[in-house]
């Protein structure tokens, strides 16, 4: 029997995007098993608590098989370790993104030298898309609709009301 190939996919995911589920969609096609880890990360001072940025994921990934989200605040290492996880997955919209993540993955692989951390680009539609722009154009009234998973949008929609 071979063993089952796992990664996992971290952020902050506040809120997650479209952008994030087509990233999670084409991930689940390379690994048996893909664990969207998201952090709890209190110096970003998100938004919407953990457990709800959670429950976005889960609902917006229904569909979705061999998938696993569930919240994580230890290093990343040692949460992959737990999940007996080989791989990262990160993406990368810009060369910006890539100086952040290069550091982050290196980083990464001296805590757990048999770490990987494998970048992937966003689907055209997407490249533009970052939480942070999602948030500042909802509070500033603007549609999100295309941007986020319904329960999102609809998460907005009651904060602004």
């Amino acid at each position: 029997m071979t063993a089952q190939r796992t990664a996992i996919y971290p952020g902050t995911f506040d809120p997650v995007t479209n952008g994030h589920i087509d990233l999670m969609q084409r991930a689940v096609q390379l690994f048996d098993r893909l664990v969207v880890a998201v952090a709890l990360n209190p110096k970003k001072s998100p938004l919407f608590p953990q457990e709800q940025r959670v429950q976005f994921i889960v609902d917006a990934t229904e569909g979705l098989a061999n998938i696993e989200v569930v919240p994580f605040n230890c290093l990343l290492t040692e949460f992959a370790q737990s999940k007996n996880a080989k791989a990262i997955i990160k993406g990368l919209r810009a060369v910006s993104d890539f100086e952040f993540e290069l550091q982050m993955g290196l980083m990464n692989r001296n805590l757990d030298e048999k770490m990987e951390t494998l970048f992937m680009i966003p689907s055209q539609e997407y490249s533009f898309l970052s939480s942070n722009l999602v948030k500042e154009i909802a509070g500033l009234g603007g549609n999100i609709a295309n941007l986020v998973p319904p329960g999102v949008n609809q998460r907005f929609k009651e904060i602004k009301s």
